[in-house]
């Protein structure tokens, strides 16, 4: 299948490095010094400066701009898609379609771990299309189809928001370990090694479940879960959640 990316940005680069091995991949976007650079990265991909009228008729596409950039992108966009799939964060199918014509609407929720097909993609909208988009996206990751598009924007925050809360906790961790005296080197080592690890573990076992395992009665870990709690680490995951979640629905009323 063709697939083209609107857009120039991570997102989109991260995409097409997991959709290129099993498609034909083409990127248009605006900053044309950015295309050359993804050409060099990628260089099975197309590449092509959006026109101030660009046809889409019957094109696959995957439309990887901001949120706030939607109307000035749409104007370009002339004729009626095949399959328009959206990554915009908080905006509705009905937006898009005031916008953009196309046989079928998809929006979807993709991580930048697409680029090692580790995205955790969570998709929702036109049910004809449902297995189409699910077979794309299972090319970069594991996928969720959900029922409603609130459920999305809640997905939202979790798996397409998550990787950079997760990346607080990675570096914490990580800051933890050289405050108590370890090399930078192996701090970093140590985590990357952790969360590949955890994950594993995660797949198959309760997060509760796997804290009790390692928790010894008056041990270091046990130690470190109650330091965890008094500074109320649990509090400020669901809070990050909860205004993530808000943020997205801030976005879809504008």
């Amino acid at each position: 299948m063709k697939i083209t990316l609107i857009g120039n940005g991570m997102m989109a680069k991260a995409l097409a490095k997991g959709l290129i091995e099993n498609h034909s991949v083409e990127i248009l976007g605006r900053d044309e010094e950015k295309l050359l650079k993804l050409k060099k990265l990628i260089p099975e991909i197309e590449i092509k400066v959006l026109d101030d009228k660009e046809d889409i008729t019957n094109k696959n596409i995957i439309f990887c701009v901001k949120p706030y950039a939607l109307q000035s992108v749409a104007v370009r966009l002339e004729g009626k898609a095949n399959l328009f799939i959206s990554i915009l964060a908080g905006t509705k199918i009905e937006s898009l379609k005031k916008h953009i014509s196309s046989t079928s609407y998809i929006r979807v929720m993709p991580n930048v771990a697409a680029s090692l097909k580790k995205s955790m993609t969570t998709i929702t909208g036109d049910r004809e299309a449902k297995n189409i988009a699910l077979e794309l996206f299972n090319s970069i990751g594991k996928t969720l189809w959900v029922n409603t598009e609130t459920q999305l924007d809640i997905a939202t925050a979790v798996a397409g928001s998550g990787p950079a809360f997760l990346a607080l906790v990675a570096e914490g961790i990580a800051d933890g370990a050289v405050k108590a005296g370890l090399e930078r080197e192996y701090s970093s080592f140590l985590v990357q090694g952790l969360f590949e690890g955890f994950a594993a573990l995660l797949e198959k076992t309760h997060p509760a479940v796997i804290k009790d395992s390692v928790s010894s009665p008056g041990g270091t870990t046990i130690a470190g879960v109650a330091a965890l709690e008094e500074n109320g680490v649990r509090n400020a995951m669901i809070k990050a959640i909860e205004d993530a979640h808000n943020k997205a629905v801030e976005i879809s009323k504008k």
